[in-house]
């Protein structure tokens, strides 16, 4: 199926979409609160790995492979909302835009009453989340949300492993700290 849709094969990287589309809007789901952002975010998430499928090795698992992608594609997608907040996609031919939103539409559909719970129940940890750097919450989803091995996280981000410790226990702190804040500006 990879080297089917490495050779450019559409049906076989409609199949990548389908099986893997779960695991990447959990994993944009964790950056973004809304639905709109969740979706242009898998739809962009899907365009790197399409483009960038060649030079997928097989060496870990496509699973793997993608959820690199997803991470770094969200992360750079919070840090360029803050310097152009008016663009989130890149721009595709007409053609290509239509394909993949095709390729998105049913799996959205399928995805949309769990993802709505699931954003509803996290709000409050959303509206915290936000406060933070982007560093931050990198390190809060990664370690705490997904439970992801210290090791792999530095594989993901590039950090050495003891940057990932001290930053998830320093993001932490500060979230204990926006929680405190949050909750004392509500008693009053």
């Amino acid at each position: 199926m990879v080297n089917l849709a490495r050779e450019g094969d559409e049906a076989a990287f409609s199949e990548v979409v389908r099986r893997y589309s779960p695991r990447v809007f959990r994993v944009a789901s964790r950056f973004f609160r809304q639905r709109s952002d969740i979706e242009d975010a898998a739809q962009e998430i899907f365009l790197r790995a399409y483009t960038r499928l060649v030079e997928y090795e097989g060496r870990g698992s496509l699973e793997g492979w993608l959820t690199r992608i997803a991470t770094t594609t969200c992360l750079n997608l919070l840090r360029d909302s803050k310097r152009r907040p008016e663009a989130m996609l890149a721009d595709l031919p007409e053609g290509e835009s239509n394909w993949l939103e095709n390729q998105l539409a049913d799996v959205s559909a399928e995805r949309h009453r769990s993802t709505e719970r699931s954003l509803l129940a996290a709000d409050l940890a959303d509206r915290v989340l936000a406060t933070l750097s982007p560093d931050d919450r990198l390190a809060l989803i990664l370690v705490d949300g997904a439970e992801t091995p210290i090791k792999q996280v530095a594989e993901m981000t590039g950090w050495s492993e003891s940057k990932v410790k001290t930053q998830a226990f320093r993001a932490r702190r500060r979230m204990r700290e926006a929680v405190e804040k949050l909750l004392a500006s509500r008693r009053r």
